[in-house]
């Protein structure tokens, strides 16, 4: 007489020769879309009890050091920590504990694919290409990309650029842009720095006659200079772009969280404080005040906030 063990392998034995699935001791089919959520930015935060936030050490005045060197401050970081508060809430975690990682423009978004950093918000424009690699929330600025360069220097627009040698920060559309159109403009040699500051350096140093980047971006390289009043902004922007913070692709339900953040913020009409506080007052670390008013682009925005890339 066969045992109950017995007669179920047999019955998988048979199961498996007439090619019907596989048996196994009372065990249900595995939940593959359970599997799916475990692996999710918020179940690795909640495990972990640590959400690891992507900063930047020079883009002013989204997100940069200023008096702290261990504490990134900053337009975009105030938004960031916006996202933690939603966070602890929608995981019960109050004490939920905040590892900054400092990004870089060729290194960010590799870092955010492979799970090093669970978001970015900083100066990281949202186009077609890199929604192919990672996924944006809802933008929180608009900007063109124009040229910084000495008052004296002659350089009115791009047009003027024959000749002479151009910096801008690699890793960037901006970067990408002027490369693609460097022959047409006649420029003499592009120069590609790691980051904003060493751009800007460049430029101060008198290495290269103007600096193409971002104009909110250059308006904050501006303000640290010893005498900011010897530089101006200058150009018709040859592109204009929507920054969004960045985090994993394929993550909806953290996704989820991030978009409500900043929308929420939109609509208590908490952005226009935290915009007056770093666009249109004097801030660290020299207390200078960009006077940079908020364009009719981003107030569209922040009525009708969405996440594309125009």
């Amino acid at each position: 007489m066969k045992t109950k063990t017995q007669f179920a392998t047999l019955l998988c034995a048979s199961a498996l020769t007439l090619g019907l699935s596989a048996c196994s001791d009372n065990q249900a089919p595995s939940n593959q879309q359970g599997s799916e959520n475990t692996s999710g930015t918020l179940n690795k935060i909640k495990q972990s009890g640590t959400i690891v936030l992507g900063y930047r050490d020079s883009s002013i005045p989204f997100s940069y050091i200023a008096d702290n060197p261990n504490q990134p401050v900053g337009y975009a970081h105030d938004l960031q920590l916006k996202v933690v508060e939603a966070v602890k809430q929608k995981l019960n975690l109050p004490d939920l504990k905040i590892r900054y990682n400092l990004v870089t423009s060729q290194n960010r978004i590799p870092l955010v694919s492979n799970g090093t950093v669970d978001l970015e918000c900083g100066s990281t424009t949202n186009n077609k290409e890199r929604q192919q690699q990672v996924d944006f929330s809802v933008g929180f600025f608009q900007v063109g990309s124009r040229l910084l360069t000495a008052t004296n220097s002659g350089i009115q627009d791009f047009s003027d650029l024959k000749g002479k040698k151009l910096v801008t920060t690699a890793g960037t559309t901006s970067e990408r842009y002027i490369r693609q159109h460097e022959k047409e403009l006649g420029i003499g040699e592009i120069i590609s720095t790691k980051d904003h500051a060493e751009s800007f350096l460049m430029l101060q140093s008198g290495r290269a006659a103007a600096f193409m980047m971002d104009d909110i971006l250059l308006a904050g390289e501006k303000s640290k200079a010893k005498n900011p009043q010897q530089w101006h902004i200058v150009g018709t922007a040859p592109i204009n772009e929507i920054y969004g913070c960045m985090l994993r692709k394929g993550d909806p339900e953290f996704k989820q969280v991030v978009d409500d953040a900043i929308k929420a913020t939109y609509s208590s009409g908490e952005i226009n404080s935290m915009y007056q506080k770093w666009f249109q007052s004097p801030i660290p670390p020299k207390n200078i005040n960009l006077n940079f008013a908020m364009s009719d682009d981003l107030k569209a925005l922040i009525s009708t906030p969405h996440d594309r890339d125009q």
